[in-house]
């Protein structure tokens, strides 16, 4: 067993590790308070779940404009710079969301945090891109999803217990922990942005932005953000409507809901390495469309089980899923991306995220404030096929080009 870690650690190089370890603290700082924000706010400020949600959808909104513009500067001026300025940004939002008492303060608040936290989300996933050879991809975003979800594990448990007892807690936990990440980042990670292969004339920031413009037009790139957006409004239900759903419907407790989040982030520790060594021998948009099989057998259960070990069963399902879909999609990205603007369409492909994070919690509001909450997943599961049609589509059309062929290892 040592003899495997080691070989595993020395397959890598030591910046991608530095990557690693600082992401794993950060995860455990969000993990402690994204689960229990909706069920924060519904309980702090005595409001319905369609105003929890259009706060996130408004968040998010403004969370796609931050990382486009983040995803430029990375490019431009360097990936490190960007993560440090969203790190020192998640602490100080920390520090005044946690003691924000009225609504509408914290509504605008949230809007500014998410217009500048996610600046540095394109600038995190180039930079794993930066520093692994393409061959070496599939497994560096795969370990990264492990050591995440590591981070799950103890995130959520912690959170669901300083929840129940106060949840100022958490804010004041997530402020101390990106603080902590942002002094390592500052220390020990260096600068991986690749130098252009010949000299150019140093392009103006107006440039810089309007370089989105050929990420744009990749339609082939549009039709894989497309499906993507599709299956994540179902997986994105998972971080912001299940925990309310629980609750209300079926009366579990945060401590429970955190257990059953844990689930999801055990199976990924001990088992997400091996399924992307698994996966890398088949084609990717296959695999996508594997993935999103499973969410919709995953999400479409929670219509229907009514205990706790089985809604276990079922996050275990959708976590099979996530340990094929994830890896790969973030491999198609830097697959579809030039060199020089890997950040850029890193943060178009942020797209995937924002979108249902900004319809998503919103459409589920509506639906659990005025209908029955089980239409949530009985939808998602038919989304869920829709997206799995759309990336089998995107196989028969771009499968066999070259940079959508798994690389072998040399």
């Amino acid at each position: 067993m040592f003899r495997k870690i080691t070989s595993t650690y020395n397959e890598f190089p030591r910046t991608y590790w530095v990557v690693a370890g600082t992401h794993f603290i950060d995860v455990i700082g969000n993990t402690l308070l994204m689960p229990f924000f909706a069920l924060y706010v519904t309980q702090k400020f005595d409001v319905g779940m369609t105003q929890a949600g259009i706060l996130l959808a408004t968040n998010s909104a403004a969370g796609l404009v931050g990382s486009t513009i983040g995803g430029a500067m990375a490019d431009r001026f360097g990936r490190r710079g960007i993560i440090l300025f969203g790190l020192i940004v998640s602490a100080l939002s920390g520090l005044t969301l946690g003691f924000v008492d009225k609504f509408y303060m914290f509504y605008g608040l949230s809007i500014f945090v998410g217009l500048m936290g996610s600046a540095a989300h394109p600038a995190h996933q180039a930079m794993i891109a930066d520093i692994l050879p393409p061959e070496k991809r599939a497994e560096g975003y795969g370990l990264m999803r492990v050591i995440s979800n590591f981070a799950w594990i103890i995130g959520p448990t912690i959170g669901g217990f300083l929840a129940a007892y106060n949840f100022l807690y958490l804010f004041l936990s997530d402020a101390l922990i990106s603080s902590i990440t942002a002094l390592l980042v500052f220390r020990l990670l260096p600068e991986t942005k690749p130098q252009p292969k010949e000299k150019t004339e140093h392009e103006s920031l107006w440039q810089t932005l309007s370089g989105y413009r050929v990420a744009i037009f990749d339609f082939p790139y549009l039709a894989f953000i497309f499906a993507s957006i599709l299956m994540i409004l179902v997986y994105q239900q998972m971080y912001s409507s299940l925990s309310v759903y629980l609750r209300d419907v079926h009366q579990v407790d945060p401590q429970f809901y955190g257990l059953i989040m844990s689930s999801s982030a055990v199976t990924v520790v001990i088992f997400q390495f091996a399924v992307t060594r698994i996966i890398k021998r088949y084609p990717p948009f296959l695999m996508m469309a594997a993935a999103t099989f499973f969410y919709m057998i995953g999400f479409t259960m929670y219509g229907f089980v009514a205990t706790i070990p089985l809604f276990i069963v079922a996050m275990v399902i959708i976590t099979i899923g996530e340990m094929i879909g994830m890896p790969t999609s973030n491999v198609l990205a830097a697959s579809f991306a030039p060199e020089e603007m890997r950040a850029r369409y890193m943060a178009v492909f942020g797209l995937v995220w924002a979108v249902p994070s900004m319809i998503g919690p919103w459409a589920a509001g509506l639906i659990f404030d005025n209908y029955d909450p089980n239409y949530v997943w009985y939808i998602g599961g038919v989304l869920c096929v829709v997206a799995i049609i759309a990336f089998y589509s995107l196989h028969i059309k771009l499968g066999a080009r070259e940079k959508f062929q798994r690389v072998e290892e040399i």
